[in-house]
C-alpha cells in the first residue's frame, strides 16, 4: 500500500510517475500512459505482450488504453493477465465499434445503445472487470476513420442514455468521449464527461477551441494519433523540419520532441503512445524528460496545421 503523501510522487508500484501527474476522471495518473492498439501485432508471442505491459508497470505508466476490437479480444485477455490489482493502473477501454475480422476492415461500426451495452459487457468479460473505471464512447463526428451511415447513424443523447445507465449500474466509472465535434461536446457535457480523444498533434492542432473548453470544465485531453499517422494524406510531426531540427539539438529522437511538445502544449494533455517495441516503450516514456525551451516551444509553435482528412468505409 502506498502511502497518500507518497502517492502524489509515484506510483502504486512505487516507481515516478511517467512524464508527471494528470487528472483523468477523478484520478492522479502518469501523463504519460500507453495505448494498448499495437499489442495485436505480438498476437504470436503472447508472452512478449505480458512483458511488454509488465515494463509499462516498470516505467511508471499507471494508464492503459484498450478496446475489445483490438485484436478480437487478445489484448484486454493480455491486460487481464500482465496487469495486477497492486499495480494501480486505470485501464480505459471504449465503445462504439466492433470486430469485423472477415470485413475489409477489422471493425465496424457499433454506434446502437444495444451495441455500446453489449461492447461494455465484452470489454467487463475479457478484462476481467466488474468496473471499467473509464469507457469513451468513440463517436464518427470529426477526424479520419470510419463514418456512420444506416441505422449507425445515432444521436448522441440516446448513446448518452444507456451510458449514463451502465455508469448507475457500476459497470462503468466514468465516460469519455472519441472523434466528437466541439458541438457534440457541450451537448455532451451536462452528461458528465472526464475525457475526449480526438485526432492531435502538433501538426493537427483545429481543435485548440475544444481543448480550451476541456480546460475550463476540468476534461482530460488524451490525442490519438499524437505524432500524426501512416494513413496517406495525414502528415508525421517526425518529417517536420522543425521537429527535426529541434532533435538534434536537444540529442533526442523526432518522436520525442513530438510528445513533448504535447505535454508542454497543456497541462491537461495525458497521452497513450502505443508500440510493441521494448525499445520504442522505453524512448516514449523518456520523452516525459525532454525540456523545451522558450525559443524551441516558439518554433515548434510556428509550424502551420495541417490535418489530412481520411475517411475510411
Amino acid at each position: 500500500m502506498v502511502s497518500p503523501a507518497r502517492s502524489s510522487r509515484v506510483t502504486a508500484s512505487g516507481t515516478p510517475h511517467a512524464g508527471g501527474t494528470g487528472r483523468l476522471a477523478g484520478r492522479t495518473v502518469s501523463r504519460i500512459g500507453f495505448g494498448a492498439m499495437q499489442l495485436e501485432r505480438l498476437h504470436g508471442d503472447r508472452a512478449a505482450a505480458v512483458a511488454l505491459l509488465r515494463r509499462c508497470v516498470e516505467l511508471g505508466i499507471d494508464h492503459i488504453d484498450t478496446a475489445q476490437f483490438y485484436g478480437h479480444g487478445f489484448v484486454n485477455e493480455v491486460i487481464r493477465e500482465a496487469v495486477r490489482p497492486e499495480d494501480g493502473v486505470m485501464v480505459v477501454s471504449k465503445v462504439g465499434a466492433e470486430p469485423d475480422p472477415d470485413g475489409p476492415l477489422p471493425l465496424r461500426l457499433a454506434q446502437r445503445p444495444e451495441q455500446l451495452r453489449a461492447g461494455v459487457e465484452d470489454n467487463l468479460a475479457t478484462l476481467g472487470m466488474e468496473q471499467i473505471p473509464l469507457v469513451n464512447l468513440r463517436r464518427t463526428d470529426t477526424g479520419p476513420g470510419l463514418r456512420a451511415e444506416g441505422d449507425q447513424v445515432v444521436p448522441l443523447d440516446d448513446q448518452l442514455a444507456v451510458m449514463t445507465a451502465l455508469r448507475d449500474e457500476g459497470k462503468i466509472g466514468a465516460i469519455g468521449l472519441s472523434s466528437v465535434s466541439l458541438d457534440v461536446l457541450r451537448s455532451a457535457l451536462p452528461a458528465g464527461i472526464a475525457c475526449v480523444q480526438n485526432a492531435y498533434s502538433l501538426l493537427a492542432r483545429d481543435d485548440e477551441d475544444m481543448l480550451r473548453l476541456c480546460q475550463e470544465e476540468g476534461v482530460a485531453w488524451v490525442p490519438y494519433f499524437p505524432l500524426g499517422s501512416a494513413f496517406a494524406g495525414m502528415p508525421k510531426v517526425t518529417d517536420e523540419p522543425a521537429v527535426r531540427s529541434a532533435a538534434r539539438e536537444l540529442g533526442a529522437t523526432p518522436a520525442q520532441v513530438g510528445l513533448a511538445w504535447l505535454l508542454h502544449h497543456s497541462p491537461d494533455i495525458l497521452l497513450i503512445p502505443g508500440t510493441a517495441d521494448p525499445g520504442h516503450l522505453e524512448a516514449n516514456v523518456a520523452a516525459g524528460a525532454v525540456t523545451l525551451d522558450e525559443a524551441t516551444l516558439s518554433a515548434l509553435d510556428a509550424v502551420p496545421s495541417r490535418p489530412g482528412d481520411v475517411v475510411l468505409g
